[in-house]
């Protein structure tokens, strides 16, 4: 696949790995600090670090099994590390309870890989439903239309409110999910394999998408993926997780032209 967008997509200046944390105002939004987590013998994250900046788009790849989904669930809480430090918009999550953890939930946005509407639901109601959930946030919304409305013309499918799921296309699922993502107003959106399974007009349609919520909601976001061309195109900045570990850091170019096998790995077609 090849996803040529436009040439205006930010350029992250690095050197030798060393990103300026000047680009993103030196506010990290999510920090891991040598993150270990392991199921009896299977030691799957052995000290991983990672940092978020505000308003930056972040790829994470790794291969299968790696650990990039157990990173995810210790990231909002729901997987305990064995140990390491890990903290979101300033709040370490280990010490949160209940209450403070699903308040700091609704702050982060979640595209799951096979967008996971709920197939009895409209697409209306399944964007209402997180509007529910997070009452707290929003209060009681006697009228939720112009939400739902405000979402969906954001993903380009507001003619859709009141279709079943099965009525939609992949990359229209895909969309939807990311509408009821953005109906709480995320400051950190995570995305899972966000192109995957699509076919390449459609996921250049989707990482167009996602630069242009980052470009109007100012979010920040990370981004796992197998895809080498969406990560090429999306990214500002890399982290291959190999053995358990942020084995390598760096922009797509700088990434790309490594000789070092484990990260050639990576980017050979």
């Amino acid at each position: 696949m090849n996803y040529d967008m436009n040439k205006d997509t930010p350029k992250i200046k690095t050197n030798e790995h060393q990103k300026s944390k000047d680009n993103f105002e030196q506010k990290a939004v999510i920090r891991l600090n040598n993150v270990t987590k392991s199921f009896g013998e299977n030691h799957v994250l052995n000290g991983f670090n990672l940092v978020l900046y505000e308003g930056e788009n972040l790829v994470v790849m790794g291969k299968s099994g790696s650990g990039k989904s157990v990173m995810i669930k210790c990231l909002v809480g729901l997987m305990a590390p064995d140990s390491g430090y890990i903290e979101v918009m300033g709040k370490e999550i280990s010490t949160l309870d209940r209450q403070t953890l699903d308040e700091l939930r609704s702050d982060i946005g979640f595209l799951f890989q096979g967008s996971a509407l709920y197939d009895s639901m409209t697409v209306r109601e399944n964007l209402e439903f997180p509007m529910r959930r997070h009452r707290d946030k929003l209060g009681i919304v006697k009228d939720t239309t112009p939400l739902v409305l405000e979402a969906l013309e954001n993903v380009g499918l507001a003619h859709t409110m009141n279709l079943m799921p099965d009525e939609l296309s992949g990359g229209m699922k895909r969309r939807v999910a990311l509408a009821r993502t953005l109906i709480l107003k995320p400051k950190i959106i995570l995305y899972d394999e966000p192109t995957s399974g699509l076919d390449p007009i459609t996921a250049k349609e989707i990482i167009e998408l996602m630069r242009s919520i980052q470009k109007k909601y100012g979010t920040s976001s990370l981004i796992i993926t197998h895809d080498v061309d969406c990560a090429r195109v999306i990214s500002e900045r890399m982290v291959l997780l190999v053995d358990g570990i942020n084995y390598a850091e760096g922009t797509y170019s700088e990434l790309s032209a490594s000789t070092d096998p484990k990260v050639e790995a990576f980017f050979k077609k």
